[in-house]
């Protein structure tokens, strides 16, 4: 298991957050962040308690829950074979997911019961307003999770992360965008739950299959939060999340950092699997070179000798110029498009 523990802050300021933190561009610890929100306060006293909360605020709005037998342990995952998943999903309010969870509380080896990714605005109104985030704008909004002891495969998000532990306890694996090529990751287009999944087990892995799997290992990083510790996910970091408590509630806001729009980047990746990765390697390899100048922007220097004006879309990303990239790429699109 990973020995190096994520950095931990106290008294993390929107200014030390954004200056600091960010910049940084590695996950972070806020202990006690949000010891003050209710959810907290109502962990303390039980879980029953905090599912009453919770259900106060719920107007009945379907969400989806994976649900699965005793025997996966809470491991949410493919079946063995690849052609399906070990689980079931089913459409339900949110307040019978909390009742399932309670009704197995005390079960030594309870159906796996998960409800993640929920916008609170939609399913609980009026519940946002209870959970404070001084680091970012009132319009990133909230989501909510609920679970009994569940394990969420090693992914990545496309967007920044604040995850914030409202009852039970919960230990994040993290490792670098780097590692990708170490995690041994499965398919694109057929996940568990939406982004790509490592197909090694944290726990136990088989080093005789995935060897490099040992090199991801000495890079990772790892944190077990209490109810009211929050933490800093950036993008495209892959995060192993296991929930250590029979009742669970996570809080979390996805946003994205000086980005025109949170998918444009998945989608240039994907273009780039229709348009390089078939290529010969000594054009895959002088493609990587322009990516690297213009995109990468691995030299600083990179229009240096242009003057300002003289930059065209190469220039400072104003909206006008970002106008006049759109205009070129569509152009360039509908160019590339077969003739009928």
């Amino acid at each position: 298991m990973p020995a190096k523990k994520i950095k931990e802050w106290e008294g993390v300021t929107k200014e030390i957050f954004k200056k600091e933190i960010i910049p940084m561009g590695e996950p972070a610890v806020f202990r006690g962040f949000v010891k003050d929100w209710a959810m907290v306060k109502k962990s303390k006293e039980s879980d029953r308690a905090v599912s009453h909360y919770v259900k106060s605020f719920d107007r009945g709005e379907p969400a989806t829950t994976l649900r699965a037998a005793p025997e996966i342990n809470g491991k949410f995952f493919y079946k063995d074979d690849m052609q399906g998943l070990n689980f079931e999903q089913k459409q339900e309010s949110l307040s019978e997911s909390l009742d399932e969870i309670l009704k197995h509380l005390n079960d030594d080896q309870p159906p796996a019961v998960f409800t993640g990714s929920v916008p609170i605005n939609n399913c609980l109104p009026g519940l946002h307003r209870q959970l404070p985030n001084p680091l970012l704008s009132p319009s990133v909004a909230p989501l909510i999770w609920l679970g009994n002891r569940v394990t969420v495969q090693t992914h990545y998000d496309p967007y920044s992360n604040i995850a914030c532990v409202g009852a039970g306890r919960r230990r994040f694996t993290l490792f670098p965008p780097s590692q990708i090529h170490n995690l041994y990751v499965g398919p694109i287009d057929f996940t568990p739950a939406g982004q790509p999944v490592s197909m090694v087990k944290l726990h136990g892995p088989d080093f005789i299959k995935y060897p490099r799997f040992k090199e991801a290992l000495a890079a990772a990083e790892f944190a077990e939060l209490e109810p009211g510790d929050a933490i800093y996910i950036p993008e495209l970091w892959w995060h192993h999340v296991e929930s250590l408590e029979a009742f669970n509630v996570l809080v979390n806001y996805w946003w994205v950092n000086d980005r025109v729009g949170p998918d444009a980047p998945y989608t240039c990746m994907m273009h780039g699997l229709m348009s390089i990765r078939t290529l010969p390697k000594p054009a895959r390899l002088a493609w990587r070179e322009l990516f690297d100048h213009y995109v990468f922007r691995v030299h600083d220097d990179t229009v240096d000798h242009l003057d300002v004006k003289n930059r065209g879309i190469l220039g400072k990303v104003t909206p006008q110029n970002y106008n006049n990239i759109k205009q070129q790429f569509v152009g360039l699109f509908q160019r590339d498009q077969p003739k009928k």
